[in-house]
């Protein structure tokens, strides 16, 4: 049901497949074998970023030094994706106290931009829903705060020390990997484009183009800019960064550009310490945070998952993908219409994950056709009022799930002066419509995407994964617990087998499916399978890219081992001694 070529392949898809080396062990799909270690473990989308969290573990740090470290890494090494201009979320498995924490590290709208200046500034761009890039998506960055936050509860060593190898790095030059000088490419294109909304691009070029052109595979990048920000911050704390001469520079840059958030914002900014959801499916307790990420969406769908015998249908068979879509549009209806930030709206999480709820949404899906819209049931039901993951484990048991974003691909364009990192486009994912959970207000948190994941069994924790890509993410995480518990695949496995993705449900933004959408797969889905998902009305389009980058750590209890994964579609590397 796995292998084979697609409906629609061209010949390059077709010989790429075909000129597969086969394994000896293991599913032929898969790329590698499992990394498996005893003492740490690191995987991330970035191999140098998996060195520097080895070396920190190696060091005497925690489980969280470490993330910090390689999360600091990276955010110089694959910009398209994060830094410290962007948001960040985590859970983290304490073994002292046995308990999982979760971090909600996302920033919120300036205060200066009223929801009547909002609309205001959208009618003068001629436009009439926050832009993708430019000053107005843009939301105070939560990076820095959380780095602190987790250091403050979990930390060994110091930040200087935890910061090191990125300012290293940013100061002496690392060589730019495959896929993130493609990325640069195509960053470079939208934000230089004559009707971007970037109100200022010298900086962007300055940073990252400084040869005037895209940085190529290999080429060896520096960032003597971001190396002086992250030296302050490691110097003075976060408050260097929202309350000294960073957020000082952050604020004339925006008055300077047109833009609102201010060293005000900047300095009311805070984390929050949130309790981890759970679902259980299957015997697995699966942990996601709360809104205002979309994490219980992966938590809704596989709650209605459960009541099929999807093992007995096959991995990526007809009826598997079938009601996957299907679970995950019912789930997506349910996050644009109440997923948003608890301060302004209280989203009814315990009804929405009961498995009452799943029991009776899941009497909409029919095996023969598709949804084409969903109908909401009786109100009363419900009454109660781009991206990157890293993971690592250390030799005490801590383990952290992490994620870290700018949103769309490198952020808003806009690199503050000579502070040599990007800015945020988060706040696009505000709604307009004034009775919407999600409407846009000053202060408020956007609807986010980016979401850790953990996995724990009878009291004990088994997996921290996470998977990236945006609407991706609660299906893509629902496939991995599916590959893994339905299907007994290892974690490299489970990664890197076909997936699917189905875009255009309902949306935190406004939008609504009216026509069901369409079902993206991958060319392993065999041909037979798209043809039949054909028949029932499904849109199945076939093609690469925008499946996410998913990376795992899974602790064996009964070995004593880790064991570890990151998966083909990235640049990254499982690693651990």
């Amino acid at each position: 049901m796995i292998a084979g070529g697609s409906v629609g392949a061209s010949a390059g898809e077709a010989t790429a497949l075909s000129d597969r080396g086969d394994r000896n062990v293991g599913a032929q799909f898969a790329t590698r074998s499992q990394v498996i270690a005893k003492n740490g473990m690191a995987a991330t989308s970035i191999p140098l970023g998996t060195q520097v969290a080895l070396d920190i573990l190696k060091d005497g740090g925690s489980a969280v030094d470490a993330a910090i470290a390689a999360n600091a890494a990276i955010g110089l090494m694959e910009p398209t994706g994060n830094g410290i201009g962007g948001d960040i979320f985590a859970i983290v498995w304490d073994p002292k106290t046995k308990k999982l924490y979760g971090l909600n590290g996302s920033g919120r709208a300036p205060i200066g931009l009223s929801y009547e200046k909002m609309k205001e500034e959208l009618a003068r761009r001629g436009v009439s829903s926050i832009p993708k890039y430019g000053s107005l998506p843009v939301s105070v960055p939560g990076t820095v705060d959380g780095w602190f936050e987790l250091h403050r509860k979990f930390g060994k060593l110091s930040m200087k020390k935890n910061l090191a190898p990125a300012i290293r790095y940013a100061r002496e030059g690392f060589p730019v990997t495959q896929l993130i000088a493609h990325y640069m490419k195509i960053a470079g294109k939208r934000f230089l484009a004559e009707n971007s909304g970037v109100e200022e691009t010298e900086n962007f070029l300055k940073t990252y183009y400084p040869d005037g052109k895209a940085p190529v595979e290999g080429q060896m990048f520096r960032n003597p800019d971001l190396a002086r920000t992250l030296e302050r911050i490691a110097k003075g704390g976060r408050d260097a960064f929202y309350k000294g001469e960073i957020a000082t520079t952050i604020d004339a840059y925006m008055v300077r550009i047109g833009g609102y958030i201010r060293k005000e914002d900047l300095a009311r900014h805070t984390s929050t310490w949130v309790e981890p959801q759970s679902v259980n499916y299957r015997g697995y307790d699966v942990f996601e945070l709360p809104p205002n990420g979309q994490g219980i969406a992966a938590l809704q769908q596989l709650n209605i998952l459960e009541g099929f015998d999807l093992k007995a249908m096959g991995h990526n068979s007809a009826d598997y993908l079938h009601v996957h879509t299907e679970a995950k549009k019912l789930a997506f209806e349910d996050r644009a219409r109440f997923y948003a930030d608890p301060e302004y709206f209280k989203a009814p999480i315990e009804k929405l994950l009961s498995k009452e709820y799943a029991a009776e949404r899941r009497k909409l899906i029919r095996m023969d056709k598709v949804l084409k819209k969903v109908k909401y049931p009786d109100p009363d039901v419900l009454q109660d009022g781009d991206t990157i993951y890293l993971t690592v484990a250390d030799k005490d048991g801590m383990m952290v799930s992490l994620i870290q974003s700018n949103y769309r691909g490198m952020g808003s364009g806009l690199v503050p002066d000579g502070l040599g990192f990007m800015l945020q486009d988060r706040g696009e994912l505000f709604a307009l419509k004034k009775d919407h959970p999600n409407v846009y207000a000053p202060g408020k948190r956007p609807f986010h995407t980016i979401i850790p994941a953990f996995v724990m069994k009878d009291g004990h924790p088994v997996m921290s994964f996470g998977l990236m890509g945006g609407g991706m993410q609660p299906q893509g995480h629902a496939q991995i617990i599916s590959n893994i518990i339905d299907f007994g695949m290892n974690v490299q496995e489970a990664g890197d087998v076909a997936r699917y993705r189905h875009d255009g449900s309902s949306q935190p933004t406004g939008q609504i499916m009216t026509d069901g959408g369409v079902l993206n797969v991958e060319f392993g889905v065999a041909d037979h399978v798209v043809m039949d998902l054909r028949s029932r009305g499904h849109r199945v389009k076939i093609d690469k890219g925008g499946y996410g980058g998913y990376q795992m750590i899974y602790w064996d209890r009964d070995q004593g081992v880790y064991k570890a994964a990151s998966e083909m579609r990235k640049d990254g590397q499982a690693a651990g001694y």
